[in-house]
């Protein structure tokens, strides 16, 4: 084997671990909060299921004869496969026909997920993007977890993060790799991606501040209102009633 293939199969083993690191990592908290949430729910089956065959196995014992080594060794089979069957379940991944329907409590966080599994895909510049996506989405969830679903605010912010956030990165990849460096109407399509990602991290962060604001609006008039009930509008003691 020649030193060009050597180098061949080392350059192309590097990119297969590289596209590996960035599959596993995420861009946000959300998106780990909610894989963990499956996880405990997946365990929270397994230890039931579990204790459940326990219990029937010792009143089997007690009340009907000894388990007996036959009778352990089955019990040992059978919890194995309670945690097989349980335990096999893989978090069901988003896809972007899934993000405009999601609960808009976990719509950031699967937002999240679905950038993740993109990102790989995407150019450098565009995938620091996706990072600053991510940590925008975090400053947003806590607010979308008491946004009233059926307010105008919170179709608008469906309709940016779950529709054209995910349409401009899946616009992106039905383009072939070969044309995505090519210039068309005077920009390439990896620069109006990165232009329309810089655009939507921009907006989503918007989003989250305007939220945030009308929260902090409300706690500086409650801020007030104690103010001149307890203290008077100078600060001066306000006599007892």
């Amino acid at each position: 084997m020649s030193m060009s293939e050597v180098d061949k199969i080392r350059v192309t083993a590097a990119s297969a671990i590289e596209r590996s690191r960035e599959r596993r990592r995420p861009i946000g908290t959300k998106s780990v909060a909610l894989r963990r949430q499956h996880l405990y729910k997946k365990l929270g089956r397994v230890l039931i299921a579990g204790g459940i065959v326990l219990i029937g196995a010792a009143v089997f014992g007690a009340l009907i004869q000894p388990l007996g080594f036959t009778g352990l060794l089955a019990l040992f089979i059978l919890l194995i496969g309670v945690a097989v069957l349980f335990g096999r379940s893989p978090f069901p991944e988003p896809r972007q026909a899934d993000l405009p329907k999601a609960d808009l409590k976990q719509l950031a966080g699967r937002t999240e997920i679905w950038l993740e599994a993109q990102r790989p895909a995407l150019p450098a510049p565009a995938r620091q993007l996706v990072d600053g996506i991510g940590v925008q989405l975090d400053l947003l969830a806590p607010q979308l977890q008491t946004l009233d679903a059926a307010s105008p605010a919170a179709a608008n912010i469906r309709k940016l993060v779950g529709e054209d956030l995910p349409e401009l990165v899946a616009g992106y990849q039905r383009i072939p790799a070969g044309l995505r460096t090519e210039a068309h109407a005077g920009r390439t399509p990896d620069e109006t991606l990165v232009g329309g990602l810089k655009m939507l991290e921009s907006e989503i962060g918007n989003a989250a501040r305007s939220l945030a604001a009308g929260e902090l609006d409300k706690l500086a008039t409650r801020e007030r209102y104690l103010q001149l009930k307890y203290q008077g509008i100078d600060g001066e003691d306000v006599p007892a009633s």
